[in-house]
């Protein structure tokens, strides 16, 4: 068992949907089965766009602060502690302020229909 605040998750890539040149990511998965997964996730700092595809994610930021804006102009802050969900079909923008590491639950929406 890994400390999800320390715990190395590799080596960072850029970020395909930023609009910042330079930016970041890694993805860490912890566990995967039965339609759900789990890891870690950082970005450094910069703004991205972000869909929820086929999926709904839990996420709880660890470490580091953004704001997150909404289509409708709705925006929210997030930083350690925070605990929000992203549902399958959200949209939004994400403005990173401080490298942002995150815990990350991901239930798949095709595993989920009888």
């Amino acid at each position: 068992m890994s400390d999800a605040t320390t715990a190395d998750p590799g080596t960072h890539a850029l970020k395909s949907t930023s609009t910042t040149p330079g930016q970041t990511e890694v993805s860490l998965t912890l566990w995967d089965g039965n339609g759900v997964r789990t890891g870690i996730w950082e970005v450094t700092p910069g703004t991205f766009a972000s869909t929820r595809d086929g999926y709904n994610e839990i996420c709880q930021i660890l470490s580091g602060t953004g704001t997150i804006t909404e289509p409708n102009g709705n925006s929210f802050d997030i930083g350690p502690g925070s605990l929000f969900v992203t549902p399958a079909g959200w949209e939004g923008t994400w403005t990173i302020h401080t490298t942002l590491r995150k815990m990350w639950v991901v239930q798949n929406i095709a595993d989920t229909v009888d």
